[in-house]
């Protein structure tokens, strides 16, 4: 499997820039973290990695240029990602103070299952329509045609990687036990900025579905 280094160094750039830069991934491991403990915010970092691998499979099979081809399907998508964000937001803006004294050890403090910790960072990454966009985008103009499949897989399994273990690194840092004790009973106020960072992104998907449903409306009007 020959893998092409200066394409690879392309992608890697690429990836790092979108995965550190804020939005809800960002979002949803700050909020568990501070709430649930390290060991649930490890776990949504996970899920995260996991589902940068739904966007891997769609692209290399050709489907995301399905998806951009046929708008209505765009319009769908970017409503359920608004939906999921939309509840996420409003789950975190409800927090309320936290009361008593902090836990000792973050990792022991969590009230989440592993699955449900894993599900909820699963899910806000597959179903990040910006993601499509940027997976897209990608895999058809930095990752050549000619490129292995192979190898395109095996540039999907480094980005699910390197995105898991920076949300790893993520909920650590957030609670590493000095930090956490003085953020404690501010947390809450930490989890409703969260929540109005996603609901905010809720509303611009569903803007976005709104624009995209009005061009095919203006297409079909112009035609006949």
């Amino acid at each position: 499997m020959a893998i092409n280094w200066s394409e690879f160094l392309a992608v890697a750039s690429l990836h790092l820039l979108a995965v550190i830069s804020p939005g809800p991934d960002f979002a949803v491991t700050t909020r568990y973290s501070m709430s649930f403990g390290r060991q649930v915010g490890r776990w949504v970092a996970l899920g995260i990695g996991c589902g940068i691998l739904i966007h891997v499979t769609y692209s290399v099979l050709g489907v995301a240029l399905l998806i951009h081809r046929h708008e209505w399907l765009y319009g769908v998508l970017l409503w359920v990602g608004a939906g999921y964000f939309a509840w996420l937001g409003g789950q975190a803006i409800q927090a309320q103070p936290k009361i008593g004294e902090p836990p000792q050890h973050t990792r022991e403090y969590h009230q989440l299952k592993p699955g449900q910790a894993f599900r909820i960072g699963f899910l806000t990454n597959a179903l990040n329509v910006k993601a499509t966009l940027f997976f897209m985008a990608l895999f058809t103009t930095v990752i050549q045609p000619t490129t292995l499949t192979t190898v395109k897989i095996s540039y999907g399994l480094y980005m699910a990687l390197v995105t898991a273990i920076w949300f790893v690194l993520l909920s650590t840092l957030i609670t590493w036990q000095p930090f956490y004790q003085r953020l404690w009973h501010y947390s809450h106020w930490v989890d409703r900025g969260m929540g109005v960072l996603l609901l905010v992104l809720a509303v611009k998907l569903v803007a976005d579905g709104v624009a995209v449903i009005m061009d095919m409306v203006s297409a079909v009007a112009v035609v006949y």
